[in-house]
């Protein structure tokens, strides 16, 4: 599967905002978009900011989303499709489909400082489902669902130094996390004030709608 390999801090500078692709970095005074910001590319500086066309609100707000969460277009087509199936509002749906990939769980445990490298994690067969390891960090996670690190991997010292930083920060309310075991479940689908405030999904519905 195809996959973003150029500098991360990039997409946040052409969104304009923190993405929080890179972890800890994104938390230092070497974030790009603290030092640059403004577009990359020889003429990002001299990019006007104008105002955008209402495609073109929708557009960005699209690509944002994906990028926070590492898909591809194809992928991220296809999580709109099952949500605009799905009874309730299309775009809370987009979003619970979103948050329920099994990358974004390990990360908003805090196994993780980024899904990145929650993939990572995952993908190394780090992380146990209801006890059965799973592999693949597109996974589908049902609410009740146990999460726990696999024992060979309890003692990894980048996971405990997310922990840490985890606990720091704090842990997502609808999740139940025990940080010092490095387990936890998913409790239930969190509620649209629970999950960031800055991600306009009605752009997305609009723009998928057309």
């Amino acid at each position: 599967m195809a996959r973003y390999m150029d500098a991360k801090c990039r997409l946040c500078r052409r969104e304009g905002e923190k993405l929080f692709l890179k972890g800890s970095k994104c938390y230092s005074d070497k974030c790009a978009i603290e030092r640059r910001p403004y577009a990359p590319g020889m003429h990002g500086q001299g990019r006007r900011p104008g105002r955008a066309s209402d495609y073109g609100l929708q557009l960005r707000e699209k690509q944002k989303v994906k990028r926070i969460y590492g898909l591809q277009e194809k992928q991220f087509r296809k999580y709109f499709q099952d949500a605009d199936r799905m009874q309730g509002v299309t775009g809370l749906n987009l979003l619970h489909l979103l948050e329920s990939r099994l990358d974004n769980i390990v990360f908003r445990m805090g196994l993780a400082s980024s899904r990145t490298e929650a993939r990572q994690i995952v993908r190394h067969k780090h992380i146990l489902v209801n006890g059965g390891v799973v592999n693949i960090p597109s996974a589908r996670v049902q609410v009740g669902s146990r999460i726990t690190l696999a024992k060979v991997a309890a003692d990894h010292l980048r996971i405990t130094a997310s922990a840490e930083a985890a606990g720091q920060k704090g842990i997502a309310e609808w999740l139940d996390v025990d940080l010092q075991a490095k387990q936890g479940s998913f409790r239930e689908l969190p509620a649209r004030d629970q999950l960031d405030s800055s991600i306009r999904e009605q752009l997305i519905v609009e723009l998928y709608s057309k």
